[in-house]
């Protein structure tokens, strides 16, 4: 159930959203604050306030640009694709590594890193003042600086030489804020998760609750800022609590689900394997006339083969969609042989050989799609608003398997508790295969290979070739330069008139 959600209009009244556009992260104009002002009176108004922050995990900018969607337009599991080679050039300019300060899909990621920041520091601000009952205060601030280290470390990751605002910044002093060394922001994003931690729920009602942040998604975000810093030893802790013995269930209750195709059923939403899910909905009634106010899933409509046609009533029921991110030749040759082919690729080419179906072919078409984001006509919308925009199928931002492979990779990386990690690994695709006679050697490159089986078109695959360091032997043929494309440049309207200078991987200084 899409339960913590609403939509953005809802909160506009408090004067919390002007954050979207590019330095108005920073800004509150004298309107809007002058209404937030007046608001926070209550504890529904203080709930209202911490849905408008968790409303920007799963922002879908104007330009359709998404988290997901530009981590895997920029890997080597898929192409830009869509209807030609200017179709969102956000992502095309990340697939072939053109992008530049003034384009490309950097500007959506920053402005929703600060846009959550800057509404859960609002919240934090006002929380101490409104009266309500102290547990749920305590728990909302919890959730409030779990999200803002959330935020944080995308941000971080992105940019690295960011702002690090813990509170509102007053607007006449917007254009004086400085960066700060990554360093300094891994500090606060540690800080914010272990303070968290204390007053968020081990577990969640999921009829009224599903999508909040967790004890279990604190330990498991927090595993994964220290394994980026290289810190295996203490990674390898905070996993192994959320992922228990391998194969069993983890402290809160999670465990691998019993199929992989099920994970991506509309029917197992906030399965048990789900540690922090990005939720959407159909019911709000998303128009063309504001694609980012919508709360249905861009992606669904985006990859989805374009021009499909159904000549067989046993071919699968895809939605009609616009071609993106259509999967490369080399990760369907990958995934050939394996199980989990099926419910991560969409083999249009064999349907169409077999004469099942006919379906236009789009920019860079492979014949391969992403399975596990297409639109089904079971699952669209045709109420109100527009159909392609109120798709409900949620997304994994964490899941078991990925905690379960990274924790293996910690253990592998200290040279600790090996029988441990070699049955993280076994886990994983004993579940995939459904018996225990296709495992493989604990190695780091059979590590690499099963994150990118079990993990392909979730948003992984560009952050762990750059955390390798594998991204330029990888990349390079698409245009990646070591030294430089590790990062995106910081957007070119965010210099201006500003204290924030460029990085040097784009030439600037910081």
């Amino acid at each position: 159930m899409k339960t913590i959600q609403i939509t953005y209009g809802v909160m506009m009244v408090a004067g919390l959203l002007t954050a979207s556009c590019s330095k108005e992260f920073l800004k509150a104009d004298p309107k809007g604050q002058f209404l937030e002002d007046g608001y926070y009176r209550n504890e529904q108004e203080a709930y209202n306030g911490l849905v408008a922050v968790y409303d920007v995990v799963g922002w879908q900018g104007n330009g359709y640009v998404t988290k997901i969607g530009t981590m895997d337009a920029g890997s080597d599991d898929h192409y830009a694709g869509g209807g030609g080679p200017n179709d969102i050039a956000n992502y095309q300019v990340i697939s072939n590594y053109t992008l530049s300060p003034s384009n490309g899909p950097q500007g959506e990621l920053w402005s929703k890193g600060f846009s959550g920041v800057f509404r859960a520091n609002v919240l934090l601000q006002k929380l101490v003042k409104v009266p309500m009952e102290e547990n749920n205060k305590k728990r909302f601030t919890a959730e409030a600086k779990f999200l803002r280290a959330y935020f944080y470390f995308d941000l971080v990751r992105f940019f690295k030489a960011i702002p690090l605002i813990t509170e509102p910044v007053a607007p006449e002093k917007m254009y004086d804020v400085l960066q700060v060394p990554a360093d300094q922001v891994y500090v606060q994003i540690e800080k914010d998760i272990k303070e968290a931690f204390t007053d968020l729920p081990a577990t969640l009602t999921l009829t009224t609750q599903a999508g909040r942040a967790t004890k279990a998604a604190a330990q498991a975000l927090l595993g994964k800022v220290y394994l980026w810093q290289k810190k295996y030893k203490e990674a390898a802790a905070e996993f192994a609590v959320v992922n228990g013995t391998p194969g069993g269930t983890g402290a809160y209750g999670n465990k691998l689900f019993a199929s992989f195709a099920g994970l991506f059923s509309l029917a197992n939403e906030f399965n048990s394997e789900s540690i922090f899910e990005i939720s959407y909905t159909n019911t709000s009634a998303g128009g063309w006339g504001c694609v980012s106010c919508t709360e249905g899933n861009v992606l669904n409509i985006m990859t989805g083969p374009r021009g499909y046609n159904r000549k067989d009533a046993s071919a699968p029921d895809y939605v009609s969609g616009w071609s993106f991110l259509p999967v490369t030749e080399d990760l369907f040759n990958v995934m050939k042989n394996d199980p989990r082919l099926a419910a991560t690729i969409a083999n249009l080419k064999q349907l169409e050989d077999d004469g099942k179906i006919t379906y236009q072919k789009g920019y860079m078409n492979t014949g391969y799609f992403l399975e596990k984001t297409a639109g089904r006509e079971s699952f669209k919308w045709t109420g109100a608003g527009n159909m392609e925009l109120n798709f409900p199928k949620n997304m994994y931002d964490m899941r078991l398997a990925d905690t379960y492979l990274l924790e293996a990779e910690a253990l592998l990386s200290t040279n600790s508790d090996l029988t441990r990690a070699q049955a993280l690994l076994d886990a994983v695709r004993d579940r995939a295969y459904g018996d225990n006679l296709h495992r493989v050697p604990l190695t780091l490159n059979n590590l690499k290979l099963e994150r990118r089986i079990e993990l392909a078109g979730e948003g992984h695959r560009w952050l762990d070739l750059v955390r390798w360091g594998d991204a330029p032997s990888v990349l390079g043929p698409r245009g990646f330069k070591a030294g430089k494309h590790e990062y995106l440049p910081i957007p070119i309207l965010e210099l201006e008139n500003t204290k924030i200078e460029q990085t040097k991987e784009w030439g600037g200084t910081k």
